[in-house]
């Protein structure tokens, strides 16, 4: 699908490699979003049930080459960072993410709370600002359960901003963003519907209708669908974020790889 220019005439390259994996090249840093590089197989997870990843990587951790910087929005669950992915945090200079994974994980983890910001230096002399943005990996009251969460938003001085929500399922949360931040140009939006029991089957991150109404309330000029592949428990898959951007008109804002 192409993908205009935005009206700062920067298109920034946002590239899907699987499941939530996105490599995005902002300012002449490579930035890498929860990485996981493992092939297909079943991981245990904190709420008692099995992870089966079905399908490997569209690259190797190895094909990525260096990373500059990991946003992770968390640690606790195999599908937002698996063993090749811790492997790469070891190797990579800096990761944001929440205080409760930066104390679990130590290393070059940078703890982001809500709305917390930190500066990158640009190799061209600017900066990139790293900011963290609230997210809720459940309905309301789940977090004792499924752990704390971060999304993250990316804006440097002469470039289109970035949103990366991380496993959020909180639209009202999207809307606080959006009214602090918004219009942004490009939304990596996790989706693909999963699901708990324990949680009356309430989404853990957005469905399809749900990334469709986050890019509305966002703006957003650009929607890259992240996270809605590669593993058994997503009750959606890219199939069903195309349908629900379609039916809300925003289909020709739909980036899928």
């Amino acid at each position: 699908m192409t993908v205009e220019p935005s009206a700062s005439g920067e298109r920034i390259p946002v590239r899907v490699l699987g499941g939530p994996t996105v490599l995005i090249e902002y300012g002449g840093l490579r930035l890498l979003t929860d990485p996981t590089f493992d092939d297909p197989g079943d991981y245990p997870s904190p709420t008692g049930r099995t992870l089966v990843k079905t399908a490997p990587p569209r690259m190797s951790a190895a094909e990525l080459g260096p990373v500059d910087v990991v946003l992770l929005s968390h640690d606790q669950h195999a599908d937002n960072l698996d063993h090749s992915g811790r492997a790469l945090l070891a190797a990579t200079p800096r990761t944001f993410t929440t205080p409760a994974a930066a104390e679990r994980l130590g290393g070059a983890t940078v703890p982001l709370t809500p709305w917390q910001s930190a500066e990158l230096p640009r190799p061209d002399g600017g900066t990139v600002t790293v900011t963290a943005t609230p997210a809720l990996h459940g309905p309301k009251g789940s977090e004792p359960l499924v752990g704390e969460v971060t999304g993250f938003l990316l804006t440097s001085a002469d470039l289109p901003s970035v949103y990366v929500s991380g496993d959020n399922a909180s639209l009202e949360l999207v809307q606080e963003i959006a009214d602090r931040h918004g219009p942004v140009d490009t939304a990596v939006l996790f989706a693909g519907a999963p699901r708990l029991k324990v949680l009356d089957d309430a989404l853990l991150v957005l469905d399809g209708e749900g990334a469709a109404t986050a890019a509305g309330l966002l703006g957003a000029r650009r929607v890259v669908a992240a996270h809605c592949d590669s593993w058994a428990h997503f009750t959606e898959g890219r199939a069903e974020v195309v349908t629900a951007f379609t039916k809300a008109g925003l289909a020709d804002r739909l980036q899928l790889d």
